[in-house]
Parts: structure tokens; C-alpha cells; sequence
């Protein structure tokens, strides 16, 4: 494999917008194949297996540019829940990976949200971009999200209900731009219930009447959530963001989205940014208790 740092930064993601997009559709099981090995890479701490790399690759590892070998991959991990999502317009796929132990089963939390993009062409790999959260990230904790997560229903949906791709757009724009734009709120299609679990927090517990709206910013004057990057696979109603939260010290972000008859249904976000919420999971140790938690970018409303 060969694999070039192109020295870019943050700064300007922007430029790794889609390829030109094929006259067709990509192959959805090529791109899930390769999102299987990019999986069986984490597992193995290795990345041998990983083929049909493009000559102008890059790897961004929480909105920076770097070497492949020196970020996660050189950890064996033990992945504890996959979720996977396809675009076959833009040739890519996100994938949401959650950790408790690494392959030897000793205490190894992440949580981690990956684009992968391909080239229409031959399908080559240009870019994977990941978001990587551990142990002091937005409240985090592993082990809680892995509990929330597998009480979620996110199977496919019915093709004659399938939302169309300007409409998972809009819902996952018009709730990033609350934080900058006061009008944002009622543009958001939300749904009932709808469950949102950030970082290890989540909104719902199981009743018909479960609201996303819990805990969303009032302080609509923040720097916008910027850079954005899309993968969305309409057989499951579903759509990832990968951004930049300026408002929090321009914190590397994760948002994917679950639409169902045209509403929010669920919402995972994945922040580094520091929210002192609990204590390390290490063996023994007990996490501290939930406390109510300051809204990212608002100091006045808080969550409890």
C-alpha cells in the first residue's frame, strides 16, 4: 500500500468534498467489503489487509491530517457494536464502531465515527476520516452508549418509505445550524418519539413521548458548525455529518441522523471536547454519577 500525507489541516476540510459522482451508482457491496476490512483492521491492530488504496490518499484522524500507522490502528481492538451506512451517489460509507476492550480484553474505551470515500472510478480509497473519542471526551463513556445503542432499531426501512436524500440534507443542516441560527429550530423535521444520545447521555426512556428537543442550544448567536462532510444511505433513512464545532474550540463532531416517515427518530453524536462527566473506565473503578451538564456552547441551560 502506499499511503501520502497531503499536509493539509482543519482548516480546509472542505476540500475533501465528494469526487465527481458517478454516472451510476457505486457498488454497494464493494464499498461495504471495504468498510468489513477497515473493521477487521481495527480487530487486528494491522493494516495489511486494507487494498485498493488510491495513490493520493489521505488519512484525517479527528480533523487532522497524519501518517495511518501512527493513529488508532496500531491498537487491537475488540469491537463491541458496528453500524454501517452506504452512499452509492457520492461512493462512500460511515461507520459507527464502539469500544470497551482491546484484543486482549483489557479496558480500551473509544467510541468512533469513520467516513470512508471512494473514486467512482475503480473504487479506490481517497479518504478515511475518522472521529475518535475516549476516555474525557463529550460526556463519554463507552460502556453506557453500548447499552443505549443496542436497545435501537435501526433495520432497514421499506423502500416505498424511503425519504429522499435533500430531505435527510435538510434535517441534518437545519439541526446543526440551531447553534448560529435562531430561525434552525423550526426547520428540523422532529419526530415522536425521537431519542438522542449524546456521547453516553440519552434523551429517551422508551416512551411514545421520547423528544430529541431535550437539552437543544438557546443561545442561537454561536459560531456555526462548519465543514461538513455527508454520507447518506436512504435504505436506512439515515445520514452521517462529520464537522467542526468552532463554538467549542473548534471541537472535531460526529452527528448521524435516523429518519422515519419523514421525521428524526434517532440522533448519535460523537464531540472531543472536555465535559469532565466521568470517570475513567478502568478496571474497579466506578463511573461517577450523572450530573446535569452544560449545552455545548450554552451556559445557561443545562440537562438533567
Amino acid at each position: 500500500m502506499h499511503y501520502r500525507l497531503l499536509g493539509v489541516c482543519a482548516a480546509v476540510l472542505g476540500a475533501f468534498s465528494p469526487l465527481v459522482a458517478a454516472q451510476t451508482e457505486c457498488n454497494r457491496a464493494s464499498i461495504e467489503a471495504f468498510a468489513d476490512d477497515y473493521v477487521a483492521a481495527h480487530e487486528a491492530g494491522s493494516l495489511s489487509n486494507l487494498e485498493n488504496i488510491a495513490e493520493n490518499f489521505t488519512y484525517l484522524e479527528n480533523n487532522k491530517t497524519q501518517e495511518i500507522t501512527a493513529g488508532i490502528f496500531t491498537k487491537a481492538l475488540k469491537i463491541a457494536h458496528r453500524h454501517t451506512i452506504v452512499d452509492t451517489v457520492d461512493c462512500a460509507s460511515f461507520s459507527e464502531l464502539i469500544v470497551t476492550q482491546d484484543a486482549a480484553g483489557q479496558p480500551a474505551p473509544y467510541v468512533i465515527g469513520t467516513q470512508i470515500r471512494h473514486n467512482p472510478a475503480d473504487l479506490s480509497v481517497y479518504l478515511i476520516d475518522l472521529t475518535v473519542s475516549t476516555t474525557g471526551s463529550w460526556l463519554f463513556n463507552s460502556t453506557r452508549t453500548l447499552e443505549y445503542v443496542l436497545k435501537e432499531d435501526w433495520s432497514p426501512i421499506d423502500e416505498a418509505a424511503w425519504d429522499t436524500r435533500a430531505a435527510l440534507r435538510q434535517a441534518a443542516d437545519a439541526y446543526l445550524d440551531m447553534w448560529s441560527n435562531g430561525s434552525a429550530i423550526d426547520a428540523v423535521p422532529w419526530g415522536t418519539p425521537c431519542v438522542r444520545l449524546e456521547g453516553s447521555v440519552y434523551t429517551g426512556s422508551g416512551l411514545p413521548t421520547d423528544s430529541c428537543k431535550v437539552g437543544i442550544p438557546t443561545n442561537n448567536h454561536q459560531a456555526p458548525n462548519s465543514h461538513r462532510r455527508y454520507v447518506t444511505d436512504l435504505a436506512y433513512g439515515a445520514i452521517s455529518v462529520l464537522c467542526i464545532f468552532e463554538h467549542l474550540a473548534n471541537a472535531p463532531d460526529s452527528h448521524e441522523f435516523r429518519m422515519e416517515n419523514g421525521r428524526l427518530r434517532y440522533i448519535h453524536t460523537i464531540t472531543l471536547a472536555n465535559s469532565g462527566f466521568f470517570a475513567a473506565e478502568l478496571p474497579g473503578a466506578e463511573p461517577a454519577p450523572p450530573v446535569p451538564y452544560r449545552i455545548r456552547g450554552d451556559s445557561s441551560a443545562r440537562l438533567n
